[in-house]
């Protein structure tokens, strides 16, 4: 008995010695691989950020009257208003190294900002939906959160929530899907995540590849 366990015992040391040699080869490719790549975007000269898809704010297509003396709201508003002016742009789901392949190194900082000012709007939109929601504005958080959401493709995961529950109500059951469907098109790595809690509290959705 005492010979088997032995046996059992170094076969096992043996399999795990091997795949952690495996293990630490792996890691130390990838690890060559991204120096390599961080070393070819760091020679990259600055490129024309024309391409890029600038988020613009149709202030005057908002509820932007509605609650304006709220504190809350009036912030949103003061910010989003401030963002009006700024570039903004949606690089979820992208590195530095990425960025910098792409437009060079050269702009990497104002990319970053860029995409700074995406994350504050999308941030914005939820608080100002929120406060209007939270005072029965049903069709204006509703108009807010649809802007966020299927114009821009914020991957904030309450304004989808939020916007799922809003179409739940009404009936709308196909809205809900397309909103499965937008999670999962989204570069940000929350958009499956997004997706599977949208699944999970409402089973009826029917999401691609599963339709008959």
């Amino acid at each position: 008995m005492n010979l088997t366990v032995f046996a059992t015992f170094i076969i096992f040391t043996s399999i795990l010695s091997m795949t952690i040699k495996r293990h630490n080869r792996s890691e130390k490719k990838q690890r060559e691989q991204f120096w390599e790549r961080e070393k070819r975007a760091n020679q990259v000269r600055r490129k024309p950020l024309d391409d890029l898809d600038y988020v613009t704010i149709p202030l005057e297509s908002l509820p932007t009257a509605v609650m304006a003396g709220d504190v809350i709201v009036r912030d949103c508003l003061d910010t989003l208003a401030f963002l009006s002016h700024e570039k903004i742009v949606n690089l979820a789901g992208y590195t530095n190294t990425d960025l910098k392949l792409a437009y060079g190194t050269a702009n990497i900082t104002a990319l970053s900002q860029y995409d700074q000012n995406f994350t504050m709007l999308a941030q914005t939109l939820q608080k100002w939906a929120e406060a209007l929601h939270g005072a029965g504005y049903m069709a204006e958080t509703r108009q807010v959160l649809e802007y966020a959401v299927l114009t821009i493709h914020s991957d904030a995961g309450t304004s989808y929530r939020l916007l799922a529950s809003l179409y739940d109500q009404n009936g709308e059951q196909e809205k809900i899907t397309a909103l499965y469907d937008t999670a999962l098109s989204l570069t940000s790595p929350s958009g499956k995540t997004i997706a599977r809690i949208l699944q999970e509290s409402y089973p009826y959705i029917n999401p691609p590849g599963a339709r008959p």
